[in-house]
């Protein structure tokens, strides 16, 4: 790192080659693109991978005896490739060069966070001795969706003669760039096409298999700066096309070529013909210097509008991860059908699919790009009758969310999975945890309260809410014994303990996390429903025969749903403190990594069932959810009392008990530490901000980015620090002074306020409300309430200062 807006990688290393493609993706919400050589193809240093927003296909494969049908992100056709050679007058061509001909001293990577630029820097050197410099600066535009360009600029050093160059499309690729899922099936793209147009200009057209989405690619390719002795396309079997290019090669003087690509999809909105809008795009298209700035124009738009300065390495970090989260949730995604792919469009992890990484990521959106918020919210709701339908086969009411979705809302979550130390294929039951119901409820009612959207929160968003509720409601059943009502056979969100040691059926009872958030999820249901406008309740109550028998059982359900207590902290689960305490010092001591204690236990013919071990202890993430006087509300509603006290106990007794084996992990507890341990906070919080840049879990990061983690981290700053709640019509804050990070700045986005500025330093808040006709904003502080007014300002001394 040089400086607070750029991302420099020095060398050339290949073992680190595939973390800096994850982290040197470019993209604009419609597609990215990772940051591959362009003169290297898929090996295992590389992987050029390109994934458009919200784009599947439909696989079956024979794993283990067995048919397993899986849905994938798919890897679009490669428009990166443009490789060269030095050729010599009467010579015949060697072979062309690849990084790995480069001199890894003079190589270098600069990711320019400002402008959304990738440069890279290098000199190559062939078998007869012959160097060329290289210069390349690429983009994914950010202000035409379907726009990108590469400049190579190549430099023959201490020789003349001839170069050749080669700019291709490559229809060939297939999704193998996750280790553990190159036995599925992977070759997507079929019925390949390709042609060329004119001198300058070739392009390539496919479809998926099954989904039937057609893909079309045009590349138009000149040189802008040295003398073109011949051209001509070339085919590359019956998958590839390419524009080959002689250029006279003169000692020292450099030779610039120019790629612009067009990449268009049958999933755009009002395109009928995918191939004729990527010709005419790559045709009509400026030089790639007016395209590089109308796309830093594109970029600064999106900084003004999404503001935070944190100073040193952790603020360089924070902008990193803010890069990522605009490249593939930017304002583009508001007129495509796309979820929040946990990897965002940087890889195949996950298979591209959509978990519940939006309870991370919305939160940050809700207050910059609340547009964003709602496009997402809308890939839930339109996914609301085939959650019904699911939830219906089970044998409810309401909505059954799935644990992993993709095109059309079906469960895709893996029956089986690889437990790559054991090599052995284990059954999956990831798909019991429903708790990503309750987050897409909590992200209506968030996305509801920062922006005022109330158009949305009593339209589709109520929509969605009540189904939910109704499904929750639904799976509770009432236990004489406990006076209380009860979930059971669900999994929370750590995903060590499936099952009870030794049951027969996988499961667990009272998950403490999915009982409090669906007691939340069912008070706001109703609180819903009595502010609703009286046509729309009607209409809603009608379409969902929603009577008051079933709205009064709602109510005692969100009174009576069981948590349970074990040693006077929140057990994670019913059960859960009796289960074995784990040697933890004997296994730090046996392995240099036990993040993943679940599969070093299996290889060992154990299960980590049978522990009080957790990869991410859930019930802490109800303290991300939910400021420490909103918990108090909430335990008290189900008959409880919730002090800080307890929750400090409860914090420090699975801190004792967490592997940290998920990203997200250390992002909560950090979260919960700085008000329940100050002290220790900054340990978690640093984590969370190096789980990607440091690749900390070996090798993942690679795969594709930790969306929710990055989208975390911002967040972190946004409400964890400051206490940042949206309630009641006004902003609480509640500022938590981490030495580490004493001084920030936030811009933000409330309701009709635009820009609102907060600077946080040496205990002083200062609030800054631009010029508009909004009303006043109101601030509830800790000791005091205060208004400021559009184009006032406000410095206020915090009450621990």
């Amino acid at each position: 790192m040089s400086d607070d807006w750029t991302w420099t990688y020095e060398g050339y290393d290949p073992r680190q080659e595939r973390l800096r493609e994850a982290l040197c993706t470019l993209g604009n919400g419609n597609f990215a693109t990772r940051g591959a050589a362009p003169e290297s193809g898929a090996d295992e240093a590389h992987y050029p991978g390109t994934y458009a927003a919200g784009v599947y296909n439909r696989l079956t494969s024979t794993v283990s005896g067995r048919q397993v049908e899986n849905e994938d992100m798919v890897n679009l056709p490669n428009w990166l490739p443009l490789r060269f050679r030095a050729r010599p007058r009467g010579a015949a061509p060697g072979r062309w060069l690849t990084t790995a001909d480069a001199d890894p001293v003079a190589y270098r990577q600069r990711l320019r966070l400002r402008t959304g630029v990738l440069e890279r820097s290098a000199v190559f050197t062939d078998a007869e001795g012959r160097r060329i410099g290289l210069a390349e600066t690429r983009l994914v535009h950010m202000g035409v969706p379907h726009l990108a360009a590469l400049r190579t600029i190549l430099t023959p050093l201490g020789w003349s003669g001839e170069l050749e160059v080669e700019a291709a499309l490559d229809g060939s690729v297939t999704n193998s760039g996750v280790a553990r899922y190159r036995s599925f099936a992977g070759r997507h793209l079929t019925r390949v096409h390709t042609g060329s147009d004119g001198p300058d200009t070739v392009w390539l057209c496919c479809r998926t298999s099954a989904s039937g989405v057609r893909i079309a690619v045009a590349a138009r390719t000149r040189v802008v700066a040295g003398d073109v002795t011949g051209s001509r396309p070339v085919r590359h079997g019956d998958c590839g096309i390419a524009r080959l290019l002689f250029v006279r090669a003169v000692a020292g003087e450099p030779v610039t070529v120019e790629k612009t690509v067009a990449l268009s999809t049958s999933r755009d909105p009002a395109i009928a013909d995918p191939l004729r809008t990527a010709r005419e795009h790559a045709s009509r298209s400026p030089d790639f210097t007016a395209l590089l700035a109308s796309h830093t124009a594109a970029w600064d738009h999106l900084w003004q509008r999404t503001g935070l300065c944190v100073p040193g390495e952790a603020g360089t970090i924070l902008r990193l991860h803010l890069f990522h989260l605009l490249q593939s949730l930017s304002p583009h995604i508001t007129h495509l059908d796309a979820g929040v792919p946990a990897r965002g469009l940087h890889g195949e992890a996950y298979r591209g699919h959509v978990f519940w990484d939006e309870l991370f990521v919305l939160p940050y959106l809700n207050l910059h790009l609340p547009e964003v918020s709602r496009a997402l919210l809308d890939y839930r709701h339109r996914r609301l009758p085939v959650a019904r339908r699911a939830a219906a086969a089970a044998g409810y009411r309401g909505a059954m969310y799935p644990w992993q979705s993709g095109s059309d809302g079906r469960e895709e979550a893996q029956e089986v999975h690889l437990n790559p130390r054991s090599g052995r294929w284990l059954p999956d039951h990831s798909r019991l945890q429903h708790h990503v119901g309750l987050a897409v409820a909590y992200n209506v009612w968030q996305y509801g309260q920062a922006t005022g959207d109330t158009a949305y929160l009593y339209g589709r968003g109520a929509e969605t809410v009540l189904e939910v509720a109704r499904f929750f409601a639904d799976l509770t059943v009432w236990d004489p014994a406990y006076g209380r009502h009860r979930i059971r056979g669900v999994l929370g969100p750590d995903e060590f303990h499936d099952a009870y040691p030794d049951a027969g059926r996988p499961g667990l009872d009272d998950n403490a996390y999915t009982n409090v958030l669906a007691a939340w999820v069912l008070a706001r249901a109703l609180e819903l429903l009595a502010v609703l406008p009286e046509a729309r309740r009607r209409e809603l109550a009608g379409r969902m025969r929603l009577g008051e028998e079933e709205t009064t059982r709602w109510e005692e359900v969100s009174r009576t749903l069981h948590v349970p207590f074990h040693r006077d902290v929140i057990s994670q689960f019913e059960g859960y403190g009796e289960l074995t305490e784990f040697d933890w010092a004997g296994y730090r001591s046996r392995y240099d990594d036990i993040r993943r204690l679940d599969r070093i236990l299996e290889s060992e013919g154990d299960s980590v069932n049978r522990y009080q071990a957790s990869k991410q202890a859930d019930v802490l993430i109800l303290g991300y959810l939910f400021s420490p006087a909103e918990l108090g509300d909430l335990f008290g509603r189900l008959g409880h009392r919730f002090d800080d006290e307890l929750w400090r106990r409860t914090v420090d007794y699975y801190l004792a008990r967490t592997s940290h084996g998920s990203t997200l992990s250390s992002l909560v507890h950090g979260w919960v530490l700085a008000r329940a341990r100050r002290s220790t906070a900054w340990t978690y919080c640093l984590e969370a901000l190096s789980s990607d840049v440091a690749d900390i879990q070996g090798g993942t990061t690679g795969e594709g980015i930790h969306l929710g983690a990055m989208a975390g981290t911002l967040d972190m700053v946004q409400r964890g620090l400051t206490g940042l709640v949206i309630r009641e019509d006004a902003l609480w804050l509640d500022p938590v002074p981490v030495p580490q990070m004493s001084e920030y700045v936030l811009r933000l986005r409330y309701r009709g306020h635009r820009g609102i500025e907060l600077r946080l330093r040496a205990g002083r808040l200062h609030v800054d409300v631009p010029q508009s006709a909004e009303p006043p904003l109101t601030l509830v502080l800790p000791d005091r309430t205060v208004t400021v007014g559009p184009g006032e300002s406000r410095r206020l001394r915090l009450p621990d200062a």
